[in-house]
């Protein structure tokens, strides 16, 4: 199946039960992006010699610590709110080894039973740290299978005042290992929610516990999603993602039954994290 069908009969509501008006809205959009011309066009082609390194991470050593300052990542979401099924644990408690520049996350159970991981973002709670308005966003990574896992790459806007601004590169779940996910979000403060969403099956030949890279280019009119540098979607950038937004890199758990399946312990390995400007 090309790329342009993959979108069209995949892309679907990020919230199941989220409404006629936001169905019909995401598949509008999956037809407007999958349209000969737009989707898959020269445009939308990958071309890294057009940009330059603006952050590189190839995890020679890893500098994190708990909240900051004065590292390049730290151990939590900036805004103190940990998620899932596994708490985000503190560097101390070795949720991170670096070996031969590869990023090891460990998701395992600690003494009391209690799953625990890891999650590195790129600012700290006062916004200091790498941040970037538009251009393209990369992880190369294997990620872990089995149920209950749930590794991911993402972007959040800085400005979290009035809205929350949230590009899902990649959220993969380990029960479901034919593919993953990639998703838009505005998150608004007085309860409205915009989405926009596609499932990428590229797992046929492909294996997720190898190495691949994961990525979105953004500017000021489109955000495109590649995987192993070939596009796969794209939708329209909405006004709230006009803004920097800074780099999320994290194995989670799903917090239901799954969890109780998960291999204990289960890895998510990273390779290198990079974010690229247009000269």
């Amino acid at each position: 199946m090309s790329s342009t069908k993959r979108t069209l009969f995949k892309t679907r509501s990020a919230h199941g039960g989220g409404g006629n008006l936001l169905a019909a809205a995401t598949l509008a959009a999956a037809i407007f992006a999958a349209s000969p011309g737009f989707a898959g066009s020269v445009e939308d082609q990958l071309d890294l010699e057009e940009m330059s390194i603006s952050f590189e991470e190839n995890f020679d050593t890893l500098s994190v610590s708990a909240w900051g300052p004065g590292t390049r990542w730290i151990a939590h979401t900036p805004w103190s709110g940990d998620f899932g099924g596994a708490r985000f644990a503190n560097p101390e408690e070795k949720p991170f080894t670096v070996d031969d520049g590869i990023l090891r996350i460990k998701a395992s159970r600690d003494a009391e039973g209690e799953w625990r991981s890891g999650l590195l973002a790129s600012v700290d709670t006062k916004g200091n740290g790498f941040a970037q308005q538009y251009g393209y966003f990369e992880m190369r990574a294997r990620l872990p299978t089995g149920p209950g896992v749930w590794p991911a790459f993402w972007l959040i806007g800085k400005d979290r005042s009035r809205f929350t601004a949230e590009i899902d590169v990649i959220e993969f779940y380990g029960d479901k290992p034919d593919g993953y996910s990639s998703v838009v979000h505005v998150w608004h403060r007085d309860g409205r929610h915009y989405s926009r969403y596609t499932r990428n099956e590229v797992f046929g030949d492909a294996d997720p516990g190898d190495f691949h890279t994961y990525g979105v280019k953004i500017d000021q009119d489109w955000i495109r999603f590649y995987f192993d540098g070939e596009f796969m979607w794209k939708t329209e950038t909405q006004e709230e993602h006009r803004q920097p937004l800074y780099i999320l890199v994290n194995l989670a758990l799903v917090d239901g039954p799954t969890k109780n399946q998960t291999p204990d312990p289960s890895f998510m390995d990273v390779d290198y994290v990079r974010a690229y400007r247009a000269d």
